[in-house]
C-alpha cells in the first residue's frame, strides 16, 4: 500500500465500515486474479474470491505492518485457495466426480475477447496441464514474488521440495509451450 492508502487502511483495521468497502474494492481485482490462476474450475473463483477477502477483513487486526500489505494479503488468498483447493479434491474423490464432469462446469473463452485476454486464456490452459503442486510453485513464485524459503514454509515442504517442483514445472511447461507452438505451425 502506498502512503495515501495507509490511512484507510488504519481506518479498515478499526473497523469503519466505508474504509473497509474501499480496501476491498481496490483488493477485489487482486484477488479474483490469483484466485483464478490457482484454480481449475471457473465457476468456484467467485465463492474462493469472497472467502479470501472476507478472510482478509477478518485477519486485518493481525497485520502488523511489518512488509507490504499486498504481500500480507496474498498470503491470506494462497492460504483461502489452497485450503479450498483441498476441500474440493476431497469433496470430488468422496463423490468419485470424474474430471470430465468438471471440465463441462468451466465457462469457455470469449471469441470476442482482446489478444492479452487470449494470451492469457491460453496460458491459463497450459498451466491448467500441471500438478496442482507445480502450478502453485509457479504462481507462488512468479505472481506472487514469494521466495523459496518462503513458499517452503507456506506449503509446508521442505525447501528441495519447493526447487523440484519449480525446475519441474518449467520443464513441464517449456514442453507444453514447445508442443502448442508446433500446433499452431501445423496450422
Amino acid at each position: 500500500m502506498t502512503m495515501t492508502q495507509e490511512p484507510r487502511l488504519r481506518a479498515a483495521m478499526e473497523g469503519r465500515r466505508d474504509a473497509a468497502e474501499a480496501l476491498i474494492a481496490e483488493l477485489m481485482p487482486r484477488v479474483r486474479n490469483l484466485v483464478r490462476y490457482s484454480v481449475h474450475v471457473e465457476s468456484e473463483v467467485d465463492d474462493i474470491t469472497q472467502e479470501a477477502l472476507v478472510a482478509i477483513l477478518r485477519g486485518l487486526p493481525t497485520y502488523r505492518g511489518e512488509g507490504a500489505f499486498a504481500s500480507w494479503a496474498d498470503r491470506v488468498v494462497a492460504r483461502v485457495t489452497f485450503a479450498a483447493s483441498r476441500r474440493a479434491r476431497v469433496e470430488r474423490s468422496q463423490l468419485d466426480v470424474d474430471d470430465e464432469l468438471v471440465e463441462q462446469n468451466a465457462l469457455p473463452p470469449s471469441a470476442t475477447q482482446p489478444e492479452d485476454c487470449l494470451l492469457r486464456r491460453q496460458l491459463e490452459k497450459l498451466m491448467d496441464q500441471l500438478s496442482d503442486e507445480q502450478r502453485r510453485a509457479l504462481l507462488l513464485h512468479h505472481v506472487m514474488g514469494m521466495s523459496v524459503p518462503e513458499m517452503a514454509e507456506e506449503l509446508e515442504v521442505p525447501f528441495e521440495t519447493v526447487r523440484s517442483r519449480l525446475r519441474l514445472a518449467r520443464a513441464h511447461l517449456r514442453e507444453l509451450l514447445s508442443q502448442d507452438a508446433g500446433l499452431e505451425k501445423l496450422m
